[in-house]
C-alpha cells in the first residue's frame, strides 16, 4: 500500500469507529450492533480498511495490548466488597460450568456442522467461551436489572475474558504443534497453571508500579492517567514476551488491585480511560470485522445459526441452572442470568489471531473459525440486545426507575417534605448528621440511611447503588454545594441542592454551578421560613392549573419517575401525573 492509502485507511477506520458509536448512542443500541456490519461493509467495498495491509503482522500484538487496556478498565469497576460470598460462588460456577460446557458442546457439534477437524472444532469451542463486559455492560445499562444480577453478569463477563484467552492460547499451541489435543495427560493443565502464575506475578509487579506512581510520586490527574496506561501496557507486553497471552491476566489483576486496595482511591469516573477504551473497542471491531469476507460467510451461515441456537437455548440455560441452584436468586433472576451470554471483543480478537496462525500452518478447516465466530458474535449480540429488555420485564428483574430518592437534611421542613414524597408513592431514604435530626426522621416513620452512607457517597472511588436521585437540603449551603459536585459521578441519577440565600457569603455555595432545586425564589431560608409560618406541602393530581399562591416543587410521573422543578427545568405536569406543591402561609398565622 502507498503512504496515501495507509493514511486514508487509518483515518477511515477512526471515522467509522467513532461514527458508528455515535449512531449507536442515538439509536440506544449496543455499539457492537453498528460496528460489526459497518466494518464488514467497509472491508467488502474498500481496499484500505484492512489491518493486515495497514499494520501487517504487528496487528495481533496491537490487539493484545488493546484488549489488556480494556480489561484493566473493566477491572477498575469490580469492587470485591460488593461481591458477597454466595454471589462469588455463583460467579465461580458460571465460569467453570460455562467454559467446560461451551467447549465440550461446541467441540462435539462443530465437526459435523462445519465440516472441520476435531482439533479445529476444539479451537472454535475455546474461543466461544468468552463473553466480555464491553458487550454485557451496554445491554445491562439499557435493561437496568437488579443490582445483584448486574454484578453477577459483569463479574462473569470480565473474568471469563482472560481465562478464555489463555485457554485459547494453550489450545492453539496444542493444535498447531500436533494433530491432536493433549487431554488427559496433564500437560495442558500444567501449562495453564504456569501461565496463570506468570499473570499473577505480572499483576503483582504492575500493582507495585502503580502504587509507586500514584501514591509515592503523587502524580496529578493527567500524569497519573498516563502512568496507568504505561504500567498496564508495559506489564502486559512484558508478560506476553515471557509467555504468550499472560498479559491479559496481569492487566485485569492490576485493575482489580487498584479498585480494591485501600489507598489507591481511584475515581469512579475516568474520562480519559473511558474515551480511550471506547476508541479502542471501535477500532478493533471495525478492523477485525473488515477481514471477514462475504465469500467466507455464505458456506457457514446456516450452520452458524444452528450453533447459536444450541448455545443460547441449551448451553447457557444449563450453565445458569447449575450455577444458581440452591442459591438465594429468585426464579426470574436465574432465568435472566440464563438469557445473557453475548460474545464480544476478546472472542473476535482471539479468533482473528488464532485462525490466521492456523491457516498459515495449513491446518484444514481453520479458515472457517473467524467467520463462524463473527456470525456468533453478531447473532448473540443482536438476539440478547433485542430481547433482554422484554425478557427482564417479563421475569420481573427490572429495577424501577426514579423511585429511590435520597433526601439529605433533618430540618422540620425537610422531614415533612420526605413524608410528603413518600405519600406520593416514592421510596424515600433520608440522612442527617445531628442526633436530633436523625431522631426527627425516625419519629416521622421515614427510613434512615446508615451513618456511613454520605461518607460512601462522597468517596471518589465509591458508587452508591440503588439511589436514583439525591436532594441536598441541609442547613449548610457550602456542604450542599460541595456534596453536589462530588456525588455527581457516584449515584445512578441526578444530584440537586437547594439554593443558598441571595446575599450569601459562603465559601463555595454562591459560586458553584449546577441545577438549583425550585429555582432562585424558593431558596433554603425562604422554604424554612414559609414552613415555620404554617405553609405545608400538598400532593394532588395534575388535573388543571395550579391553585393560586401555590408553588410546584416536584412532578411525580405516571410511571413513578420523579422530576423536580429546578431553575433550568420547569417540569411541566401531564395528564396522569401527580404534583407536589408548597402551599401559601395561612392568613391566621398573623400576617
Amino acid at each position: 500500500m502507498t503512504d496515501d492509502e495507509i493514511l486514508l485507511g487509518l483515518a477511515l477506520t477512526v471515522v467509522l469507529a467513532t461514527g458508528s458509536q455515535i449512531l449507536a448512542s442515538k439509536l440506544r443500541v449496543p455499539a457492537l450492533i453498528i460496528l460489526l456490519p459497518v466494518g464488514f461493509a467497509a472491508g467488502a467495498v474498500t481496499d484500505v480498511v484492512h489491518p493486515d495491509r495497514l499494520l501487517g503482522p504487528d496487528f495481533s500484538n496491537l490487539v493484545s495490548l488493546s484488549v489488556a487496556v480494556i480489561l484493566y478498565d473493566a477491572g477498575l469497576g469490580l469492587d470485591l466488597r460488593k461481591l458477597a460470598h454466595h454471589t462469588r460462588g455463583i460467579v465461580g460456577r458460571l465460569l467453570v460450568y460455562g467454559v467446560l460446557l461451551t467447549f465440550l458442546v461446541t467441540g462435539a457439534v462443530a465437526p459435523a456442522m462445519f465440516d472441520m477437524p476435531l482439533r479445529v472444532a476444539a479451537m472454535l469451542g475455546m474461543i466461544l467461551v468468552v463473553s466480555g463486559p464491553t458487550v454485557v455492560g451496554p445491554i445491562l445499562d439499557s435493561v437496568r436489572p437488579s443490582d445483584k444480577v448486574r454484578r453477577i453478569l459483569i463479574w462473569e463477563g470480565t473474568l471469563t475474558d482472560p481465562i478464555g484467552a489463555i485457554l485459547g492460547a494453550l489450545t492453539f499451541h496444542a493444535v498447531a504443534s500436533s494433530h491432536h489435543i493433549d487431554i488427559g495427560r496433564g500437560y495442558q493443565l500444567g501449562q495453564f497453571f504456569i501461565s496463570l502464575a506468570f499473570g499473577l506475578v505480572g499483576g503483582a509487579v504492575g500493582t507495585a508500579l502503580l502504587w509507586f506512581t500514584l501514591r509515592t510520586l503523587r502524580l496529578g490527574e493527567t500524569l497519573g492517567t498516563l502512568a496507568q496506561l504505561a504500567v498496564v501496557i508495559g506489564v502486559s507486553a512484558g508478560c506476553d514476551v515471557l509467555r504468550d497471552d499472560t498479559g491479559l491476566i496481569a492487566a485485569i489483576l492490576v485493575g482489580l488491585a487498584a479498585a480494591n486496595i485501600r489507598g489507591f482511591d481511584m475515581p469512579s469516573r475516568r474520562p480519559f480511560f473511558e474515551t480511550l477504551v471506547q476508541l479502542i473497542i471501535g477500532l478493533l471491531f471495525i478492523s477485525i470485522s473488515s477481514t471477514v469476507t462475504p465469500a467466507s460467510l455464505v458456506p457457514v451461515l446456516l450452520p452458524a445459526l444452528g450453533l447459536i441456537a444450541i448455545l443460547v437455548l441449551v448451553v447457557r440455560p444449563l450453565v445458569a441452572f447449575g450455577a444458581a441452584a440452591h442459591t438465594d436468586l429468585s426464579r426470574g433472576e436465574r432465568a435472566f442470568v440464563g438469557w445473557m451470554d453475548p460474545r464480544g471483543i476478546v472472542a473476535a480478537a482471539t479468533a482473528s489471531a488464532f485462525s490466521a496462525g492456523l491457516v498459515e500452518r495449513g491446518v484444514a478447516g481453520a479458515a472457517k473459525v473467524l467467520p463462524v465466530t463473527f456470525l456468533v458474535i453478531v447473532g448473540t449480540v443482536l438476539l440478547y440486545a433485542l430481547t433482554a429488555g422484554p425478557m427482564a420485564r417479563r421475569l420481573g428483574v427490572v429495577k424501577e426507575e426514579g423511585r429511590r430518592v435520597l433526601l439529605v437534611g433533618g430540618a422540620p421542613w425537610v422531614v415533612d417534605l420526605g413524608r410528603t414524597l413518600r405519600s406520593a408513592g416514592l421510596d424515600v431514604l433520608m440522612w442527617a448528621g445531628l442526633d436530633e435530626e436523625r431522631e426527627r426522621i425516625k419519629g416521622a416513620g421515614l427510613e434512615l440511611a446508615t451513618g456511613d452512607l454520605l461518607a460512601t457517597a462522597i468517596n471518589p472511588g465509591a458508587r452508591v447503588e440503588g439511589v436514583t436521585a439525591v436532594f441536598l437540603a441541609t442547613n449548610d449551603d457550602d456542604f450542599n454545594a460541595l456534596a453536589s459536585i462530588v456525588m455527581q459521578d457516584n449515584v445512578e441519577g441526578p444530584v440537586y441542592r437547594v439554593g443558598p440565600p441571595h446575599d450569601s457569603h459562603g465559601v463555595v455555595a454562591p459560586y458553584t454551578g449546577g441545577d438549583i432545586l425550585f429555582g432562585r425564589s424558593l431558596v433554603r431560608h425562604v422554604l424554612a421560613e414559609r414552613y415555620g409560618r404554617g405553609a405545608r406541602f400538598v400532593v394532588q393530581p395534575a388535573t388543571g392549573p395550579l391553585p393560586p399562591e401555590y408553588d410546584a416543587l416536584f412532578v411525580v410521573r405516571a410511571d413513578h419517575r420523579l422530576d423536580p422543578v429546578t431553575e433550568r427545568e420547569p417540569a411541566t405536569p401531564q395528564t396522569g401525573d401527580t404534583v407536589v406543591l408548597l402551599g401559601p402561609v395561612p392568613t391566621a398565622a398573623g400576617e
